[in-house]
């Protein structure tokens, strides 16, 4: 009778070590799926956070660029008013040159 109660202890460990064999199976798998779970959401993450990087920096982009049009317009425009101040100018004096000019050339000296 020992005999069979120590074969049925055998049994007993056996199917204990199957058991814990399963056990430690199904929790590796449970943690390769989290890790698999977490990879997935953290390459979510990181595509969300480059999409909206992307979207600061196109918007900062066209700002600048926006800026920059319209400080070379502002520009274009002073410089077309100066010009003209200066057409205007040249226009009022000219007549006063001429005639300056003209009369130190045509004056005879001794």
């Amino acid at each position: 009778m020992d005999s069979f109660r120590g074969q049925g202890g055998i049994q007993m460990l056996l199917n204990a070590e199957q058991e814990a064999q399963h056990i430690v199976s199904s929790a590796r798998n449970l943690k390769m799926a989290r890790l698999k779970q977490a990879k997935d959401e953290a390459k979510k993450e990181v595509t969300l956070y480059k999409s909206h990087l992307e979207t600061e920096c196109q918007k900062r982009i066209s700002e600048t660029s926006g800026s920059s049009e319209s400080t070379v317009k502002r520009l274009e425009e002073e410089t077309e008013i100066k010009i003209k101040q200066l057409k205007d100018s040249a226009l009022k004096v000219s007549k006063e040159v001429t005639d300056l000019l003209i009369k130190y050339i045509t004056a005879i000296k001794n």
